[in-house]
């Protein structure tokens, strides 16, 4: 028998409004939306609380920390990513891209492997045996420079759920770490090295940028029209890097680290994401522009909580309060990111879409979960 909810007595939070109201859920998906206070028998009462779509995510570095907890400590990797998917649940988010590396450096000081293709397969066979809470896609974050990108890159292919692929390109001097004196204490602390440690990594990374750079740009721009994802630029920094990005056919920039680079990406009809904990903290940990700046100049559309689940929705909230619009800060969360990758069939309150939902409700000025939502099941 197909499960019946109805959540009555809300403040329904839609794309453009909010309004007080409930909405019955048949199964899967949304089946009705009403206005008014009423509670009809065997309904939830939600008591004013907030209802909204359940927030989607476009680029979480969450599953990499799970198999990885700490350096040079693997974790088994279902059990990792059953924990990663229940973490997400209990934070709102119900849709997530799952960022995984590709391109890899085995030799030099701060050396790293392959391990994206054996993670997705095991990601994929929990989903197909329904062993996950939330929906799940793939995020290819192609590091231009690195040595095996084009070859990891040729492990995927359209059965893969990949949704998105981004063009990394972390060479010193230039996009996130244009401050060399940032990478610098990055990379000494991450990888305990010394002064000459340093300089040889730098000098690494812009031999194997020389060498490979191009030919693994041209490749992943390739490899992402095989999968049919969608094409992200990352830490754009100059109006100029943003052409190029265009040129790519790229429709999503990931952190633009300057309002330059930002206005350029409106300009192209790029839209932009910033992360959550950069408007959550005031400001970039790597000293780029800062989100609430991109906020106020309205050059901001989609946040990613980035490397803190639990940011996502707060970052919607506090877009709502910077813009007066709790409306437009969800939005950030929900329709934006889905329109930003295709999923017509979620991110907004309407009939007929997949019934991924959250109850919320302001405690001490932050949005504190009452419960969760993916596919009219509860999940937290």
């Amino acid at each position: 028998m197909t499960e019946e909810l109805i959540l009555a007595n809300a403040t329904l939070i839609f794309p453009d409004e909010t309004r007080t109201g409930s909405l019955r859920v048949v199964g899967e998906h949304i089946e009705a939306i009403d206005s008014g206070t009423s509670v009809p028998a065997g309904a939830v009462d939600c008591e004013g609380d907030f209802v909204c779509p359940g927030l989607i995510e476009l680029h979480t570095d969450n599953l990499e920390r799970h198999i990885q907890p700490r350096p040079k400590v693997d974790w088994p990797h279902a059990a990792a990513i059953i924990a990663h998917d229940a973490e997400l649940a209990g934070t709102g988010i119900t849709t997530v891209f799952d960022a995984m590396r590709v391109g890899s450096i085995p030799s030099g000081k701060a050396r790293y492997g392959r391990y994206a293709r054996d993670l997705a397969t095991e990601l994929l066979e929990l989903r197909a045996a329904d062993a996950l809470k939330i929906s799940h896609f793939l995020h290819l974050r192609a590091e231009v420079c690195s040595q095996t990108l084009a070859d990891e890159l040729r492990e995927f292919g359209e059965e893969d759920r990949v949704g998105i692929v981004s063009l990394m390109d972390h060479t010193p001097g230039q996009r996130q770490f244009r401050d060399m004196t940032k990478l610098e204490a990055y990379v000494k602390g991450k990888h305990s090295m010394s002064d000459d440690d340093f300089l040889q990594h730098v000098a690494q990374l812009k031999g194997l940028r020389d060498q490979y750079g191009d030919l693994h740009e041209a490749e992943t721009v390739r490899q992402a029209g095989v999968y049919g994802a969608v094409l992200a630029s990352h830490d754009d920094t100059t109006a100029e890097q943003v052409a190029v990005s265009a040129g790519h056919g790229i429709r999503l920039a990931e952190f633009p680290t300057t309002v330059e680079a930002a206005r350029a990406c409106h300009e192209h009809d790029i839209k932009v994401m910033m992360g959550a904990p950069n408007l959550i903290r005031g400001g970039s940990h790597s000293g780029n522009v800062a989100a609430r700046e991109l906020a106020e100049l309205d050059l901001l559309d989609i946040v990613s909580s980035d490397y803190v689940p639990s940011a996502l929705l707060l970052s919607a909230v506090k877009l709502g309060e910077i813009w007066g619009d709790m409306a437009r800060g969800i939005k950030t969360a929900t329709q934006a990111p889905a329109q930003a990758v295709g999923l017509g069939d979620r991110g907004a309150l309407r009939v007929g879409a997949r019934a991924d939902l959250l109850r919320f409700r302001m405690r001490a000025g932050v949005p504190a979960l009452r419960a969760v939502w993916s596919r009219g099941m509860q999940v937290a």
